[in-house]
């Protein structure tokens, strides 16, 4: 196989040291150590390998000594670990192959659910896990892609590494979002994580599982926090950090569909009456809601002024026989709003399933 040849940067110095060391027989100061060092880092986030450096620095010693015997020699030197690395580097790629191999197979498998929980604690260990503790997961929702050797990844990776590096931490990704598996009872990492993937995926919202004990309990983090980004998509939730425990009320409010449907029918269908039909009405009172019931804030948010809200906060009440401002009543409305949300009413109708 030939070997690509580097820029001669990375050999800036190097004849010069050559020449001093055989003139004097001094070994390299620290200074010149440093520059190799600097020069070598420099080669390697430029991606060049190491076996072409070091070819690339094996021709440069066979240049500063222009001896036909001492050549004869560099010549064998050069070969012999050339098809040294070469052998190195491909059993390199192997080992990386079959590590990436077995580490998607174990998370498909510990996010699946699917496989011996017994013998999935035992492959665990060796990705970082105890599976007999409790963890809890975070995931990046998507607006971008994400794989496992993407800048994104690498990122987040590297915050989150470094700031708790001595922490028992899986990092990875799963069907376009960057997934985040930490020690149940260290919710600092996921917020951490979720802090930085917001960052890194340009706003992504970020979901946060409850921490669940056992081989089971990754599974069960990872799909509470799968169904609130769910969630926030279905209600136009955009909270940048989304946490399960918090969201806990909106599936009980939606679990029962008919009777959802028979209220937000029988609550909100009136509003349908109303010059331009539901929708203005409703997004007041989506808003209103939101804003803690305060007018003045819901009105600044729907650019109106605080007569003109007040004006549709007592037309909804005309229509509907509900008064947004009476506590109890309140509690109906709100209800009915978070139920057409989830079901996208009116666009979607109420048909049964």
């Amino acid at each position: 196989m030939t070997r690509q040849s580097v820029p001669e940067d990375y050999l800036v110095g190097y004849a010069r040291i050559l020449a001093e060391v055989a003139a004097t027989g001094r070994r390299l100061n620290r200074d010149e150590l440093q520059s190799r060092r600097a020069l070598g880092e420099k080669a390697a986030e430029a991606g060049h390998s190491l076996r072409t450096l070091v070819g690339e620095h094996l021709a440069a010693t066979r240049a500063a000594w222009p001896n036909t015997a001492a050549d004869t020699v560099l010549v064998a030197v050069e070969q012999a670990i050339d098809a040294f690395a070469e052998g190195y580097e491909r059993a390199q790629r192997l080992a990386v192959r079959q590590e990436e191999a077995a580490r998607r197979e174990f998370i498909d498998d510990l996010l699946y659910g699917g496989s011996d929980l017994g013998r999935l604690a035992e492959r665990a260990e060796r990705f970082g896990l105890w599976l007999s503790h409790a963890h809890a997961v975070a995931v990046a929702g998507d607006p971008a892609s994400y794989d496992e050797t993407g800048s994104v990844l690498r990122r987040v990776e590297q915050a989150v590494f470094t700031r708790f590096a001595d922490r028992r931490i899986l990092l990875t990704t799963k069907d376009g979002r960057l997934v985040c598996i930490a020690p149940g009872d260290q919710d600092e990492i996921l917020a951490f994580f979720a802090k930085h993937a917001h960052a890194a995926t340009d706003g992504g919202q970020v979901a946060i599982g409850r921490p669940h004990p056992g081989p089971g309990g990754v599974v069960h983090s990872y799909e509470e926090a799968l169904n609130a980004l769910d969630l926030a998509a279905r209600m136009n939730l955009d909270s940048p950090v989304l946490r399960a425990a918090d969201l806990l009320v909106f599936p009980v409010l939606t679990r029962d569909r008919a009777a959802m449907t028979d209220l937000i029918g029988s609550v909100l269908g009136p509003l349908q009456r109303a010059r331009g039909g539901a929708g203005p009405l409703l997004d007041t009172l989506n808003v209103y809601f939101d804003a803690g019931c305060v007018a003045a804030e819901a009105a600044r948010r729907l650019n109106l002024s605080v007569r003109a809200l007040t004006y549709r906060l007592a037309r909804i009440h005309s229509l509907t026989g509900s008064d947004p401002a009476d506590p109890m009543q309140r509690y109906t409305l709100q209800t009915a709003v978070i139920g057409a949300r989830f079901l996208d009413w009116p666009a979607e109708g109420l048909g049964q399933d």
